[in-house]
């Protein structure tokens, strides 16, 4: 996945929740505060929170979740080291599938929100 397609899958995600929210309000309602709930600061930093979704995005091959907890991360100071380790924690567990989506789309991620696209 290039810059272009990481952006195009954020944007994707967010209509997509917007869309379903005028049909299930109630449902997207809770899940938001659900999620807002369990990310934010606590005994666990926002940013080791979102390393952790990052990892177990990866575990599970969600692609929206690794690319939106890779750029949460970033956003709350995860170094590019902080994140590679995450990601590659989920390859203990997950073996090739988690390493290939760390070799791949991970770092794409990264390199996106780190404004180095290669």
């Amino acid at each position: 996945m290039n810059g272009s397609m990481i952006q195009q899958a954020l944007h994707d995600y967010r209509e997509g929740v917007g869309q379903l929210a005028k049909q299930l309000p109630e449902v997207i309602d809770g899940y938001n505060l659900f999620t807002q709930a369990c990310f934010k600061e606590g005994a666990l930093s926002a940013k080791t929170k979102h390393l952790i979704g990052l990892s177990l995005g990866v575990y599970t091959n969600d692609e929206y979740c690794i690319i939106f907890h890779t750029k949460e991360a970033v956003d709350h100071g995860a170094t590019d080291q902080e994140v590679l380790e995450a990601a590659a924690v989920s390859g203990a567990f997950g073996g090739g599938l988690a390493m290939s989506q760390t070799v791949t789309l991970v770092q794409d991620a990264l390199a996106e929100f780190r404004g180095n696209h290669h």
